[in-house]
């Protein structure tokens, strides 16, 4: 069971990307004329896990691979919300960003919620609440930036979705 998990968790999948007229950036499996073609890999939250429960430097997350100097972290990834949770109403969504080591006192954390950078989080929130989205689909990634070097590195972007309950079908609330 553990060995077809661990090949499916290692699968790459595609996704679609395009920003509509409004500037709202879409992500979709299926191909939308003029959408960017994107490949991902296998989830970077198990490979911190299976790292960090290993104990073993050498089995790196996804942030150590072409880390700037001053920008390597042991532990740099998004583990809340988690890949393809889904909120229902206006569930608030908790974001967490684990990081180890801590962020040094000039570096900056810079969030962005479908492409569009979220203003309001100060420059070093690692854990913040999204109160209320509308129905739909949301990606979320964080950069953080060494000013005095200019470096920057970046988590990989999670997915996930707001759904809206049904008067239809109230009981999927």
């Amino acid at each position: 069971m553990l060995a077809a998990l661990a090949t499916f968790a290692g699968q790459a999948a595609v996704v679609y990307k395009w920003t509509d007229s409004d500037g709202v950036v879409h992500y979709s499996d299926q191909p939308v004329p003029g959408a960017e073609k994107i490949i991902t890999s296998a989830n970077p939250t198990a490979r911190t896990a299976s790292a960090t429960r290993s104990g073993a430097a050498a089995g790196t997350p996804a942030a150590k691979k072409n880390a700037p100097p001053g920008l390597a972290y042991n532990q740099f990834a998004i583990t809340s919300p988690t890949p393809d949770q889904t909120f229902f109403g206006d569930d608030v969504v908790s974001v967490h960003l684990a990081l180890d080591p801590a962020l040094k006192p000039d570096q900056i954390i810079t969030w962005h919620l479908n492409g569009r950078e979220l203003d309001d989080q100060g420059p070093n929130a690692t854990q913040f609440n999204l109160p209320h989205l509308d129905r739909g689909t949301y990606a979320i990634a964080a950069t953080i930036t060494d000013p005095a070097t200019g470096s920057s590195l970046s988590t990989d972007s999670v997915s996930f979705f707001v759904r809206q309950p049904s008067s239809l079908s109230p009981q999927h609330k």
